[in-house]
């Protein structure tokens, strides 16, 4: 069984924190992004690298994954995956984009802009919740 489990931002230690996803928006529509592999839509975000801060990799994944050039980004909280006895940790952000450049050289094909979550998702048990919690926070509809 997965759970998704929703922590105040800096109350899990931060070499835990793996991932960084970004509820990005453009001109009041959500950014979803479609690896060049997969047919299914998700949220941007991606792992972090060594040595960089879970801020650093959302602002690289957000520009790596949407062309994203100029853009404010706020983190949201911590969540957590609880997946066969595993937890794994990541940080939730929300960002305005202000201006999207070109897609940038890598394992996105396209992007989608979209005012509601496509049907077609990657992760369907995780990416609602993300999406949801951004939301409420934000009331955003």
């Amino acid at each position: 069984m997965l759970k998704v489990n929703f922590y105040e931002l800096n109350t899990i230690e931060d070499s835990k924190l793996q991932f960084a996803v970004i509820m990005a928006r453009y001109e009041g529509k959500w950014i979803f992004v479609r690896h060049k592999e997969r047919l299914t839509w998700e949220i941007p975000g991606g792992h972090r690298e060594k040595n960089e801060s879970i801020d650093m990799t959302a602002s690289r994944e957000l520009i790596e994954e949407t062309g994203a050039r100029k853009f404010n980004i706020f983190p949201v909280c911590v969540y957590s995956v609880f997946k066969s006895e595993i937890e794994s940790y990541g940080q939730l952000f929300y960002s305005e984009v202000e201006y999207l450049g070109e897609l940038p050289s890598s394992e996105i094909g396209e992007i989608k802009l979209s005012y509601t979550m496509p049907e077609n998702l990657t992760y369907p048990l995780i990416q609602p919740c993300l999406f949801k919690k951004v939301e409420e926070l934000y009331m955003i509809e």
